[in-house]
């Protein structure tokens, strides 16, 4: 396992569209994902202890979100041939377990997590209501284990996202797992 950190967030990027297959058998873009204040994007997978120790914290801060007008969408871009914990059967079951208040979805290619320039699970995005980049940071100061009581950083973001449609001058960068590339690819 690798552990890799995010880049500076790119204020003003703009969200890429894609159109990925969810666990609910629907397909989801950055239309059908987007809420009236912004969109958070998430990479994340199933077998990274990183996410592991935080999805229960990313679904109540997604549901909490769309309670402001975010719309959120978790990424799942890993190679399932080489980590099956991460297949897509694997991907209904964590979603159904965990009660997923948000989409998803299977970036088979990976040209997604390309696109998006995404590094390790889980990596955030989070952009305003004109799909411009405002928040490419953590979740809060927890890695593999939970920092009890700690700040919630992207909560705290998208909440100002959501208001003034601009994030945090001050960011600290996730740290993850890296996205588990094909062999064909590297």
């Amino acid at each position: 396992m690798v552990s890799l950190q995010t880049s500076v967030c790119d204020f003003g990027w703009k969200a890429d569209d894609f159109d990925l297959v969810g666990v609910d058998g629907k397909r989801h873009s950055v239309a059908s994902a987007r809420g009236p204040n912004g969109l958070l994007v998430m990479f994340i997978c199933n077998h990274c202890p990183y996410v592991k120790t935080a999805i229960d914290r990313i679904v109540r801060d997604s549901r909490e979100l769309g309670e402001h007008g975010i719309g959120s969408i978790a990424i799942m871009s890993n190679d399932p041939e080489d980590y099956p914990e991460d297949s897509f059967e694997n991907m209904k079951r964590v979603a159904r377990e965990k009660k997923f208040p948000f989409p998803y979805v299977f970036d088979q290619t990976q040209e997604v997590a390309k696109a998006y320039r995404a590094v390790c699970t889980p990596d955030f995005f989070g952009f305003n209501a004109k799909l411009e980049l405002q928040y490419r940071g953590r979740l809060d100061a927890s890695r593999r284990e939970a920092v009890p009581g700690a700040r919630r950083e992207l909560y705290e973001a998208m909440l100002q996202i959501a208001k003034t449609g601009r994030g945090p001058a001050e960011q600290t960068p996730s740290v993850g797992c890296s996205i588990k590339w094909r062999h064909a690819d590297i």
